[in-house]
């Protein structure tokens, strides 16, 4: 089975019509795993496997823009006929199931274990399902947040997950077949000493090359941006195939 991803949803901040919020499904040895739950992408997941049947969720951090559709899927596993055979591993940083259990009322989390399984991450979590590996990196964000290389049968992944320019990036995508990267910012403002949460294209397109990354997909393009005006800026720094994301995409690693 060759490393796949599926583009299931690549909006910023909000879904849109036929464009769900970060969302992806990464299939390959023998697993298949949804990285990021952002609204609106449980539906498309449904298009493409039986949720049921995951082998695993791994979320990059707890935005709501790329977690939220948990909630749907907490619904269609303990109320809507699609109960797994087993509690579904979900990879996500800490607080995920007290987060999750506030949709519902609810002060504990003992409830959701019947349907998930919460495993927190941590720079340089790694586990493997099957042939398929996975690896977090902690990324520079607001909060919490993750960058994930998937690697399968010598084919790599790489997601940044959302990031600003930082380190971690760069080394999570090294050599990786395909760079699955956010560009979410028209440009950084000027005169700020804070950290930077976000990707410009053209930072998108650097990380990619100088982690020597073969094809470039541009992700999460914010709203002051086009798909195409952000894949075009990255490209021209990245040096090398760039792509726009675009929801039903498939494309094999």
């Amino acid at each position: 089975m060759p490393l796949t991803l599926t583009v299931l949803g690549t909006a910023s901040p909000h879904p849109g019509p036929d464009r769900p919020c970060s969302g992806y499904l990464v299939s390959g040895g023998g697993a298949e795993v949804w990285v990021d739950a952002g609204p609106g992408t449980f539906a498309a997941l449904q298009r493409h496997t039986d949720p049921a049947r995951l082998t695993a969720i791994w979320i990059s951090h707890l935005h709501a823009d790329h977690s939220a559709d948990l909630l749907a899927a907490a619904y269609a596993f303990a109320f809507g006929g699609m109960t797994p055979h087993a509690p579904i591993p979900v990879y996500a940083p800490q607080d995920c199931a007290r987060r999750l259990a506030g949709f519902f009322g609810r002060a504990d989390v003992e409830f959701l274990k019947g349907v998930f399984d919460f495993r927190d991450l941590h720079d340089g979590h790694d586990v493997r399902h099957w042939n398929l590996r996975l690896t977090a990196r902690a990324v520079a964000h607001d909060t919490e947040a993750y960058g994930l290389r998937a690697e399968s049968q010598g084919s790599v992944l790489a997601y940044s997950g959302d990031s600003g320019p930082c380190p971690a990036l760069t080394e999570l995508a090294t050599r990786a077949d395909l760079f699955l990267c956010e560009a979410d910012l028209d440009a950084h403002r000027d005169g700020e000493h804070v950290q930077q949460v976000h990707l410009t294209p053209e930072d998108a397109g650097r990380a990619a090359r100088d982690a020597h990354v073969r094809e470039l997909l541009v992700t999460h393009v914010g709203p002051t941006l086009t798909r195409e005006a952000a894949t075009a800026r990255a490209a021209g720094v990245a040096g090398r195939p760039t792509y726009p994301a675009v929801e039903g995409d498939i494309r094999t690693v």
